[in-house]
């Protein structure tokens, strides 16, 4: 199977790309629109010179990236930050960060920021290729440092799309010893049931030259769990779910992954935590080598869940909607009466912004409070 060495396809861009990049940006008018949506006020010709004078993609990065989404943080979380800092490698070793899936942009911007004001460094990013809607997006993710994962694709594009991703991986950890982020699935778990998926790790294996273990510890996987008190698009997920229900071949519209987008990076999230969770290659190499294919990977992605399930934090909110879920008052010890009271008002708030001609709203309330207290219940079952 054919890997191009230069992956010119899926790679960020190179330094020497940067100029060009940059000049076609601030000549786009759909990124100048899209900018003034997080900063109205801006002025476009002493933005352009600002933009101009990053030589660098280290440069873009740590300066402009890092600035908007640190203005992003300040308008739209109560708080944002990171715990289990020790567990870094003192080295800085480069590390898989491999986490659950939130939301689409903000997940792996907010580690970045968080990582490097650490001192740790701002890791590679995958990104899917189904959200590079506009030239000019992939533009932009190409030169914050992200790389591209190639979606729906025939079965045997799509394996060798993988076989590419697994080479480009490997080669980025072991060789050009950068980090990167990767989702533990497939697009974000909508219903926050976040379990990962054992393709994801087969494609981690594909490039490796030794047995599943050893090529997986090599690429030094560290789980990350990711919890937001408040997701922006859930009432967008749930409308997704009723109109999969509906219609089994219902397909988001480009439209709908813009609109998820732009909700979850404008919208309010409440407190934010990132918790890094224990690195598991010790927990790897202890699996038995000789388990069947399935059954290994199965183990594997076990232990990754169990770190993640393990370490979220829980905030009101996710007590709240499993006590009205499970009509129980199991956990009313963890909120007060104004805490349950602003819930359900939040949640009512977000069940009216579902526009659909046959609105079911007992299944969508359903389905949003399955998002909030899904982690909880992930937690206490593997306690």
């Amino acid at each position: 199977m054919e890997v191009p060495i230069n992956f010119d396809d899926i790679r960020p861009l190179n330094n020497d790309e940067v100029k060009e990049a940059i000049e076609s940006l601030i000549n786009n008018a759909d990124f100048e629109r899209a900018f003034r949506y997080i900063q109205p006020d801006v002025d476009w010709k002493k933005f352009s010179e600002t933009m101009r004078s990053y030589k660098t993609k280290e440069d873009f990065k740590s300066k402009l990236a890092y600035q908007i989404v640190m203005m992003v943080a300040s308008k739209t979380t109560f708080s944002l930050t990171i715990s289990g800092r020790s567990r870094l490698p003192k080295d800085k070793k480069p590390c898989t960060f491999i986490s659950n899936h939130r939301d689409i942009v903000l997940d792996a911007s907010f580690l970045n920021v968080m990582l490097y004001d650490v001192g740790y460094g701002m890791t590679q990013v995958a990104i899917g290729d189904n959200l590079l809607i506009r030239s000019w997006i992939e533009t932009l993710v190409r030169l914050n440092n992200s790389f591209l994962v190639k979606r729906n694709l025939p079965v045997r594009q799509k394996l060798d799309a993988s076989a590419e991703l697994s080479a480009y991986i490997r080669h980025t950890i072991l060789k050009t010893k950068e980090s990167i982020w990767i989702a533990q699935r497939e697009g974000r778990a909508k219903d926050s049931d976040d379990r990962t998926q054992t393709s994801i790790l087969k494609m981690f294996n594909m490039s490796g030259d030794k047995d599943i273990l050893s090529n997986l510890i090599e690429l030094n996987l560290f789980p990350v769990a990711i919890s937001y008190e408040l997701d922006p698009c859930d009432y967008l997920k749930a409308k997704e779910f009723q109109q999969k229900r509906d219609d089994p071949e219902f397909v988001k519209s480009q439209r709908d992954d813009l609109l998820s987008m732009e909700t979850g990076i404008l919208n309010s999230k409440g407190r934010v935590h990132f918790t890094l969770t224990e690195p598991i290659n010790e927990s790897l190499a202890k699996i038995d080598p000789t388990l069947e294919k399935n059954e290994l990977l199965g183990e594997i992605a076990t232990i990754i869940d169990k770190e993640i399930y393990k370490h979220y934090r829980f905030y009101p909110c996710n007590f709240v909607a499993f006590d009205l879920l499970y009509n129980t008052n199991r956990f009313s010890g963890n909120y007060g009466a104004k805490d349950k009271e602003q819930f359900v008002k939040y949640l009512q708030g977000q069940l009216d912004k579902i526009v659909l001609p046959n609105k079911d709203e007992d299944f969508l309330r359903t389905k949003i409070l399955e998002m909030y207290s899904n982690p909880l219940k992930n937690h206490i079952e593997n306690e």
